[in-house]
């Protein structure tokens, strides 16, 4: 397969791991945080749900890593590239909800995307490179 082309569907398994794990997890948040459900439509968090929203993005994030690597065979570019692809998508979004969340929430989730991706990423090519 050529390069460009593995690259490419690397991130793009990536970004569908990212969305499944945060999916399954949303479901969790549910499930666990009392009151989660009630406020979900209006975006009005209790600071609790904004770290489990948190830590939920941080797992998403490093297991998209992990599954770029995978089917990037470790091409760090592709880990580079999921990085980028995950600002560009999230910075807009984030923009555009604002003033819906605290600042800090906001420079904390996309102060993460880049450092996470490629740190679950460097653990997938590492077990990997050690089998």
């Amino acid at each position: 397969m050529k390069r460009p082309l593995l690259l490419f569907l690397a991130v793009l398994a990536g970004l569908v791991a990212w969305t499944a794990i945060a999916i399954v997890g949303n479901f969790q948040i549910r499930a666990l945080i009392p009151g989660y459900t009630a406020v979900e439509p209006s975006m009005a968090f209790t600071t609790p749900m904004l770290f489990s929203r948190l830590a939920l993005a941080f797992v998403s994030t490093c297991g998209a890593g992990a599954i770029c690597a995978t089917a990037a065979r470790s091409d760090k570019a592709a880990g580079v590239a999921l990085a980028t692809t995950l600002l560009v998508v999230f910075v807009p979004m984030h923009i555009s909800l604002w003033n819906k969340f605290p600042i800090w929430y906001h420079l904390v989730f996309l102060a993460s995307l880049a450092p996470l991706a490629l740190a679950g990423f460097k653990l997938a090519s590492a077990k990997k490179s050690s089998a």
